[in-house]
């Protein structure tokens, strides 16, 4: 299947500063491709979405960039470390976020934490501090000494962000992250991600909620059956597409209109053109597709 315009060609990168770099990774089970030929490139700094209908591919492209699986064929760096030659490297510069809980019922709070600083080596008189501030940061202070079986889902998956974030990597992946979350534990994780962007992380998120990444992520993937449909910044992907953008203008006083253009230089012109009629504009924007539009335009419904 191909998507109806050339969505898929991933950014270059040059010039670009990349925290991942994945070029025609495969992985096929018999005859079955779970991941087919495909190339991304993530800047460092950014949070990059991958998003597809179940069973395209992100697990799997995930799984391979935490050196968890090898791949079938294709090449990829991780902060510039391959993860099939150096999955040590990757290890320590990765924090993984499976879709699975993978907390421990019968540890506390700080126990847990403690168990992976000791797992990843770290020297034990660093373990407090270290905890203190991950439970800080995470929301969780004030639950060091609780059961992990008596936190809230929400809590638990706060947990196993503040594990990923153990080693203090440079790149978090995160699969499904907000999945069962209720809005406000979902509002609080997007606000945790976008903080540790401004703390200079990478993070590369899968989701099913669309909104969510829409608010987050500067560029996206799109997937499906395991090949990349497209890939880019959700208002360069409807670029691509085509079709009509719709304007809504409000006036003083409260009547709205809603216009048809079908570029930037024809809402100029619009705007342009209720100004000097004298019209009292105070709003005018673009009523965005929104990225689950998108999604539903580029993919197709196949699958494996």
């Amino acid at each position: 299947m191909t998507a109806p315009h050339d969505l898929s060609a991933a950014p270059a990168g040059e010039g670009v500063d990349l925290a991942v770099q994945v070029e025609g990774l495969t992985k096929r089970y018999g005859d079955l491709f779970a991941v087919r030929d495909l190339d991304l490139s993530v800047p460092r700094g950014a949070i990059f979405g991958l998003i597809g209908p179940n069973g395209a591919g992100k697990s799997t492209t995930f799984l391979v960039l935490a050196s968890l699986l090898t791949p079938t064929a294709g090449r990829v760096r991780v902060a510039g470390h391959d993860p099939v030659e150096d999955p040590r490297a990757v290890r320590a510069t990765l924090g993984y976020m499976p879709d699975v809980m993978g907390v421990y019922d019968n540890l506390r709070v700080d126990e847990y934490l403690e168990f992976f600083a000791g797992a990843y080596r770290l020297p034990r008189n660093s373990w407090p501090g270290l905890i203190d501030g991950l439970l800080e940061l995470v929301d969780l202070a004030g639950k060091r000494r609780a059961m992990v079986d008596s936190l809230s889902r929400g809590m638990k998956q706060r947990l196993s962000l503040a594990r990923a974030l153990v080693h203090d990597p440079e790149v978090l992946v995160l699969d499904e992250p907000a999945s069962g979350l209720d809005p406000r534990a979902r509002v609080e994780l997007r606000e945790l991600l976008v903080q540790l962007r401004d703390m200079g992380k990478t993070v590369v998120i899968s989701s099913h909620i669309l909104a969510e990444l829409e608010e987050m992520c500067s560029e996206v993937a799109i997937l499906e059956a395991g090949r990349l449909l497209a890939v880019g910044s959700p208002r360069s992907i409807g670029d691509q597409l085509g079709g009509a953008r719709v304007v809504r203008v409000r006036l003083a006083g409260g009547e709205v209109q809603e216009h048809t253009v079908g570029s930037e230089e024809e809402q100029q012109a619009l705007l342009a053109r209720l100004v000097a009629d004298g019209l009292p504009v105070v709003e005018f924007t673009e009523t965005s597709s929104g990225l689950e539009d998108l999604f539903l335009r580029v993919t197709k419904g196949v699958v494996q």
